[in-house]
Parts: structure tokens; sequence; C-alpha cells
């Protein structure tokens, strides 16, 4: 990490669009090693709260050990507390939801996540192809569960670029069995070009 976060007037212009609670806030941080829950990590320490962060180590890659290595310089800069949880995936169908289970079991019910707007897109389109009703479209409630939930995803890799924060690179993000990640590298890119936007 090669700077401090209160320092970077990218964090000072990210943060009006965040929901944080009031400066000096005990909050903990659910934390991946992924740019959008370092960026959050790093926004929640930068905006005066007491981060407590909590990482899961799912055991499904291989090498998940080693992303405490990169998880732990950064947390130690900007003086958070890091927890770390170990659970077992047992074998079945729909790993992620079962991998999701898991890490919600184990995180505190108020945990702050890193879900950013661009996660919002694919779970309202998700929910769409289910045949979820006009409630079911509504995906993530904003507040201070999901404080940035109003950045976009392109923010946040910027965002951890700019600090000199290496990230996890989870290759599971990569791989289209699993129907997120073809919403994300096919749906949304299709949508955007079609409609002329900013995918």
């Amino acid at each position: 990490m090669d700077s401090a976060p209160a320092a970077s007037p990218l964090v000072a212009s990210l943060l009006t669009r965040c929901s944080f609670p009031a400066p000096h806030t005990a909050v903990t941080v659910a934390l991946s090693g992924g740019p959008d829950s370092m960026a959050l990590m790093c926004l929640a320490v930068a905006h005066g709260l007491h981060v407590t962060a909590v990482h899961v180590d799912h055991g499904i890659r291989a090498d998940s050990h080693r992303d405490i290595n990169l998880i732990t310089p950064v947390a130690r800069v900007l003086g958070v507390e890091l927890r770390v949880h170990r659970v077992v995936i047992e074998p079945g169908p729909n790993l992620e939801a079962r991998a999701r289970t898991a890490r919600y079991g184990v995180l505190p019910d108020d945990a702050m996540t890193g879900h950013t707007a661009d996660d919002q897109a694919e779970t309202v389109l998700i929910n769409l192809l289910r045949g979820a009703a006009s409630a079911g479209l509504s995906a993530m409630t904003p507040g201070p569960k999901r404080p940035i939930l109003g950045l976009r995803r392109t923010e946040t890799h910027r965002l951890c670029t700019e600090l000199g924060i290496e990230c996890v690179d989870d290759e599971t993000n990569r791989s289209d069995a699993h129907q997120r990640n073809r919403v994300r590298h096919e749906l949304l890119p299709l949508i955007a070009d079609i409609s002329r936007r900013d995918p």
C-alpha cells in the first residue's frame, strides 16, 4: 500500500456517494481481499470508522490460504483488526450458494459488504432470468450494510490501483460455469452496447 487513503482526492470524492455511519462508529467489514472489499475497508477507515475486518477462507481454491498474505499488510497499515475464519464447504450442487451460506454463518449480522452498483445490476438481471416477481427485482437495499452500493466496480478497482493495493485475484470470478459471471461477462456488456452506455 503506497499511501494513506485519507490523503487521496479520489477517496474524498467516492466518500460523498457512500452511506457510512457517523465517524468513530465501530463497524465490521467482510473482507474477501478483492478490490471491492479492499476499497470498502479503505473508505471506512478514511471516513473515521473503527474497523474490524473479517476474512473467510472457504478452502475452495487450492491457494486460498495465500489470500491472507495480501490482506494482512493492508489491514496493518490501516490499523484495522483482522479476524480470519476457515470454513468447510460440503460437496453438493450450487457451490456459490453453499459458500455464501457458510460465509454468512460466521459473519456478524451487521457486517458491511463491498457490494457495488454493478452487483446490484447483476442481481436484478439474475432475478429477472429466474422469473422473479416485481418485488424480487428490487435487488439489494442500500444502507449501512452496503455502504458502497452507489459506486461502480471500475471505481473500486481504480482506488486500489491508486493506493498501491495488491488484491486477491479469485479465478472463480472468471469462470462462466457460474450464472453471475456469465451475466457479468456476457449479458451486461451486451446491454451496454445496445443502450450505448458504459457497462
